[in-house]
């Protein structure tokens, strides 16, 4: 669907670019500015990839030691194509009806939960016989610079009106996930509370080189000689995956365990730091795989994962024409 659209689109321009040879201009050439700013709902839900080594699931525990069984589990879908953007743009028009745009953007998504556990036992020791179980939840939020070349079909002016159609495609500079994951560890003797802890991280992935697309529908209303506001309707979808990930934040009430000597983490590459792999084997740097164990001064190795990005948006802002 995407490419069907994005290939119409082109069509559609290179039509019209055909069209100016033979018609002459009544706007001379000319460059504009725009500033604006947008808000997306999500268009596509997809399955989250797994966090912390935990499935993308809503699962809820009950009963206690040998009776600690999941009562319910519901899959958490979603997509991080919700949230802010605001972004500036130099367009320039060949003439009345064909232009060029490259637009500057900085997105925020809105914070999405990508997997939770409520009253699962995590641990029992018979000698002391201290019961542990864990509450846990981990939320994502991409932030995001991006490129995004268009071209423009202007489809003419009428009481101070301009509508326009524009299609192009996104290029992500520089951009991370970062996965921000709350544990509540509660320990008990019998019926009896004797320890709690408060585990947070924070993970910050780090995506590969994509590519997306974008079309829009819009309008611009003169206000004066050379300042117009516009509105655009955009359609934007693309995915990313997983290049690497690293713990930046590790702390237990309160205190950072991360940096320091009594914590397993330190000098563990393999326990803060994740490279991305398309496929798991026997040479892997995984537990799961390699018959040598996991090699603590290398990043772990796991399977790639995607998320997506996909949205419809509204964008609102000034357009300035020299």
């Amino acid at each position: 669907m995407k490419k069907n659209l994005f290939l119409l689109g082109l069509l559609v321009c290179s039509m019209v670019s055909v069209a100016q040879t033979t018609e002459k201009a009544d706007k001379p050439e000319s460059w504009y500015f725009k500033l604006g700013g947008s808000y997306f709902n999500q268009t596509a839900s997809t399955e989250f990839p797994v966090v912390g080594g935990q499935l993308p699931n809503r699962d809820v525990y009950a009963g206690t030691l040998t009776n600690n069984k999941l009562v319910s589990r519901e899959s958490i879908t979603g997509s991080f194509g919700q949230g802010f953007r605001s972004g500036i743009t130099a367009g320039y028009r060949f003439s009345t009806r064909l232009g060029v745009e490259m637009s500057a953007n900085y997105y925020s998504s809105n914070e999405k939960t990508m997997a939770q556990t409520t009253n699962r036992l995590a641990s029992y020791n018979p000698t002391t016989t201290v019961a542990t179980y864990v509450n846990f939840t981990a939320e994502g939020q991409i932030k995001a610079f991006d490129l995004a070349p268009a071209i423009v079909m202007f489809l003419g002016e009428a009481h101070g009106f301009e509508p326009y159609t524009k299609v192009g495609v996104i290029v992500p500079v520089h951009g991370t996930l970062d996965i921000k994951t709350n544990r509540e560890y509660i320990s008990y003797v019998g019926a009896n509370q004797v320890a709690k802890t408060d585990a947070y991280s924070k993970d910050v992935v780090k995506p590969n080189p994509t590519l997306g697309f974008m079309a829009a529908l819009g309008t611009s209303y003169k206000l004066g000689k050379h300042i117009s506001a516009f509105a655009e309707l955009e359609y934007r979808n693309f995915t990313v995956h997983g290049k690497s990930k690293e713990t930046t934040i590790y702390t237990e009430n309160g205190v950072d365990k991360l940096n320091t000597n009594t914590n397993f983490r330190v000098g563990s590459t393999a326990s803060n730091h994740t490279h991305y792999v398309d496929h798991l084997d026997t040479n892997s740097n995984n537990l799961l795989t390699n018959p040598n164990g996991v090699d603590q001064t290398k990043p772990m190795d796991e399977l790639s994962s995607y998320v997506g990005i996909s949205g419809l948006g509204l964008t609102l802002g000034l357009k300035y024409s020299l």
